[in-house]
């Protein structure tokens, strides 16, 4: 134990140096390059929190809570948030037709309907 104890401390004083042929070094003694994380994946609902965190735009639940009583027989597929028009697109369907209404999230107020 008392040999390998100054093997070890010399090879974690040689990686926290950075010197060739440390532990982490490439065997060749090339350098190892650590590639950053890749960005964050584009996540609409990811946005769609954010914005109704700071206050910014209503939450779905509230929105959803005033469009669907006014969509009498249709069933409610589910929403789409875009981020970029910072609106709401609910999607209903009924009779194999599919309607979908696009409610402003900052104000809540309906900007059109669609067949």
């Amino acid at each position: 134990m008392q040999r390998i104890r100054p093997i070890l401390i010399g090879a974690l004083a040689a990686f926290a140096l950075g010197q060739p042929g440390a532990a982490g070094a490439h065997p060749h003694g090339a350098a190892v390059h650590i590639r950053p994380m890749p960005a964050r994946a584009y996540d609409p609902q990811h946005e769609a929190r954010r914005a109704v965190r700071t206050g910014s735009a209503y939450r779905l639940r509230d929105i959803e809570r005033r469009i669907l009583p006014t969509m009498p027989g249709m069933q409610y597929l589910g929403p789409e948030y875009d981020d970029e028009a910072m609106a709401y697109r609910l999607k209903f369907i009924r009779d194999g037709r599919v309607t979908f209404v696009d409610v402003d999230a900052r104000t809540g107020q309906v900007r059109g309907r669609s067949h």
